[in-house]
């Protein structure tokens, strides 16, 4: 099993491991290509999260938070059991705002015998998952 997490603080850290440009004059033919790769890094646009609330657990249809979403409220889950997306459906980029972990399965019945990743609830962004997401378990911390 694989556990990918992919929370705003990582991706900001991501940000900051640029190094700053050099500050020494450009040469006619332009800055140093390790500081067009470092500003570039800097100016690449931040990946836009999805809209999830607290307490939810939002699943969208496709990567980068684009596509149908499917919103899934901790109050409404039953803790510890497989929910099956809708047939046919499936996500492929996740935000778990439950505060509990959430496991994602490839498989619509939960079986181990396919892709699964548990996700950490306090926060995670997650704008592509490894396999598209048929189903998934909530636990108790």
């Amino acid at each position: 099993m694989r556990t990918t997490v992919l929370t705003t603080t990582a991706l900001a850290a991501l940000c900051l491991l640029a190094p700053a440009p050099s500050a020494s004059p450009a040469s006619p033919a332009g800055p140093a290509p390790a500081t067009r790769t470092a500003q570039a890094v800097r100016a690449a646009p931040q990946p836009r999260l999805g809209s999830c609330a607290p307490g939810e657990l939002c699943l969208w249809a496709k990567p980068g938070f684009t596509g149908a979403r499917h919103v899934h409220e901790l109050s409404g889950i039953d803790i510890e059991s497989c929910v099956p997306l809708p047939a046919g459906a499936g996500a492929q980029a996740l935000a778990n705002r439950t505060g509990r972990p959430v496991t994602a399965y490839q498989s619509a019945e939960c079986a181990e015998t396919g892709e699964f990743e548990t996700y950490p609830g306090g926060g995670t962004w997650v704008p592509q998952t490894p396999y598209r997401v048929r189903a998934f378990k909530v636990w108790e911390n």
